[in-house]
């Protein structure tokens, strides 16, 4: 996945994207242990995305804890 498809998702949708990409993981794990798995560089794009996806996800997570600091902070000096 490209950055910006990432970014275009909503909160929902990464969330559930996570868990999607860390299930199809432990699938390659699972067929590289088994010798099942040809292209061996899918275990580095799959765990790529999902650090793409977490990075993502808590940028949001921190931005929200600002915005809502600051917005606390205005009610505090009105």
């Amino acid at each position: 996945m490209k950055i910006h498809e990432i970014k275009e998702l909503n909160t929902e949708d990464l969330i559930k994207q996570i868990a999607e990409e860390e299930k199809n993981l432990v699938d390659l794990r699972f067929a590289h242990q088994l010798k099942q798995l040809t292209n061996t560089s899918k275990l580095k794009t799959a765990k790529k995305d999902i650090a793409k996806l977490k990075t993502v996800l808590k940028e949001r997570e921190t931005a929200e804890r600002k915005q809502a600091n600051a917005t606390k902070a205005e009610g505090e000096n009105a």
